[in-house]
């Protein structure tokens, strides 16, 4: 656990920690000679001479001084030390993520982090701030014991000493038991965390269907299974800590009567008995609160794991000497790649040629969002190379790549901020003007605009709430439209960009891709084939390798996944509801 602490904080930050550990071994020492000095103290008072017990009386005393004087600067630096960490661990997790391959942040990752970020940090933390004083305590207490024993009475010394192996293997296994159950418990804790956040933000689906009275079924089963595993750690603690109690009384009784025979049969005096039953019961202590001690630091250990998996998951390799290409074209040769033991991309080529449209079509799940987030680095090929102007993407560096790409999403994230604010996500150093611009190019409002008063009434300074639910789903597309038009990449992805858009958000989208068609290399993924009919070519994808590729007039009339594409999209159209 402290091995795993140092190696967290790094250089300097656990110089701190080594200094707190070495004031909390010297408290623990002194209080131990403290207890070694009762002793001759109790065999003095108790003893034919009385009075000579005040210089052992005056040593104690002097013991109890310097262990409160070496307890409170210990623990004071144990407080300062605990928020220290806490605020190691927020930014070295902070920095981490912002380095994570794009590709890391998958299902779930929301419930881990917050987790992480949170309930872990302050787990961790407590580790510095409450539990390292007691656990020293509990194991040089012991030892200071075992000593004083040996130097009163060997056989009981020696009871002691076997009997102490013995409590820590109790210990140990009812600490694995409780690490085995709370790993168990982070899995399914995640879960709820994220089926939570799920919830909150699911609210006005959820109501629209009159699922506010029933509950919602994945978050209830994520609360219930939740539920079940803190009752599993209950069940799992419970024995190991009942156990331990037992042993810890077990090794008193064994020893108090192993000395009252001692002293009946002459080999021990009364006076010494008596210290011997004052250091064993000054010994439970430390040692029953171990139990406890060893389950809290087991979860902590836990959760410092979850942290450091985090801290030391791989980045993607980084150039040391980027290279900016020149060219804008874009050219996959022979990749492949694949999600754990799923291939998905199988031995593509293509080449995007500079200030081109292309369009790549296909079934659901042939791997058209995996090319769009291969070109932008999410994760690295399995094989083949991704290359931009004739340079892999791995010798451009993350930096660089992502300021030659635009990536624009069905799935739009917004900030809780004005319409100026997410859009200037795009360049934040781009004055009001280019602002207004992009947004009009969008179909987005503009200061004196005819939307302006209309649509949205404060224009681009209309605040659009978290995750962008004051604005519609169309609004909410041009805004991402307007921050790839703000950045003005050289080139833009549209990932399904017009996917859920009516007719006249479609209308103002359409106008905003063909604005990026003219001053960038554009690859846009759609199911809605009527939006590539303008593309200078058309590559279809189907089971992960490009099967097609040429004009709409060219693939309209050759068999093939597009022809059949093509003809379900028209039948489609047709579609229409019959009134009841």
């Amino acid at each position: 656990m402290i091995r795993t602490l140092l190696a967290v904080l790094g250089r300097p930050g656990d110089a701190a920690l080594r200094r707190l550990l070495a004031g909390l071994i010297a408290a623990a020492a002194i209080q131990g000679v403290g207890y070694a000095l009762i002793v001759p103290f109790l065999r003095a008072l108790l003893g034919e001479d009385p009075d000579s017990a005040w210089p052992w009386l005056a040593a104690v005393g002097a013991a109890t001084a310097g262990y409160a004087v070496a307890t409170w600067y210990a623990q004071s630096a144990a407080y300062r030390t605990g928020a220290d960490l806490a605020q190691v661990l927020h930014h070295r997790l902070g920095a981490r993520i912002v380095e994570l391959p794009l590709g890391w942040f998958g299902a779930g990752r929301v419930g881990e982090l917050t987790r992480l970020a949170s309930q872990s940090v302050l787990q961790v933390m407590s580790v510095p701030a409450h539990l390292l004083r007691p656990v020293v305590t509990a194991a040089v207490i012991p030892l200071a014991v075992v000593v004083t024993l040996f130097a009163v009475d060997v056989r009981l010394a020696l009871a002691l000493t076997v009997a102490l192996p013995v409590l820590a293997l109790v210990l140990t296994w009812s600490n694995r038991a409780v690490g085995r159950a709370d790993a168990a418990r982070d899995g399914v804790s995640d879960e709820a965390s994220a089926r939570l956040v799920e919830f909150g933000q699911a609210q006005p689906v959820l109501r629209a269907f009159g699922r506010t009275a029933q509950g919602y079924d994945a978050l209830d089963a994520a609360l219930v299974a939740e539920h079940d595993a803190d009752r599993a750690l209950v069940w799992r603690t419970v024995p190991g800590l009942v156990l331990f109690s037992f042993a810890v009384r077990l090794v008193l009784a064994v020893v108090v009567v192993l000395g009252t025979h001692r002293v009946l049969d002459g080999t021990l005096d009364a006076p010494t008995m008596a210290a011997v039953v004052v250091l064993m019961i000054r010994l439970i202590e430390p040692l029953a609160a171990a139990a406890d001690l060893g389950a809290a630091l087991r979860m902590a250990h836990g959760h410092l794991a979850g942290i450091r998996r985090v801290l030391d998951t791989a980045s993607l390799p980084e150039p040391v000497a980027p290279v900016r290409p020149v060219r804008t074209d874009v050219e996959f040769r022979g990749v492949s790649f694949g999600y754990d033991d799923r291939p998905v991309l199988r031995d593509v080529s293509f080449v995007l040629p500079e200030g081109s449209m292309t369009a790549l079509v296909g079934p659901s799940g042939a791997g058209k969002t995996t090319v769009a987030r291969l070109l932008a680095r999410f994760w690295d090929a399995d094989a083949g190379e991704v290359r931009v102007g004739g340079v892999p993407v791995t010798e451009i560096g993350s930096e660089q790549l992502m300021s030659l790409v635009s990536m624009v999403f069905q799935d739009v994230y917004l900030f809780d901020g004005t319409l100026a604010d997410n859009i200037r996500l795009g360049r934040p150093d781009a004055t009001d003007e280019e602002v207004a611009q992009a947004a009009a190019v969008a179909g987005l409002p503009s200061p004196g605009g005819a939307q302006t008063h209309g649509e949205l009434p404060a224009g681009i300074h209309t605040r659009v709430g978290e995750r962008g639910v004051l604005l519609s789903g169309g609004q909410r597309q041009r805004v991402s439209i307007a921050r790839a038009l703000l950045k003005n990449a050289p080139i833009v992805v549209l990932d399904e960009a017009t996917a859920a858009l009516d007719p006249e958000n479609d209308a103002h989208v359409q106008r905003a891709v063909g604005e990026l068609a003219r001053r960038s290399t554009l690859l846009v993924i759609a199911h809605r084939l009527p939006t590539v009919l303008a593309a200078d070519q058309i590559l279809v994808l189907a089971d992960g390798r490009v099967t097609q590729r040429g004009r709409h007039e060219e693939l309209i009339d050759a068999e093939g996944t597009y022809q059949r594409l093509w003809q379900s999209w028209e039948s489609a159209r047709g579609w229409h509801l019959l009134p009841g």
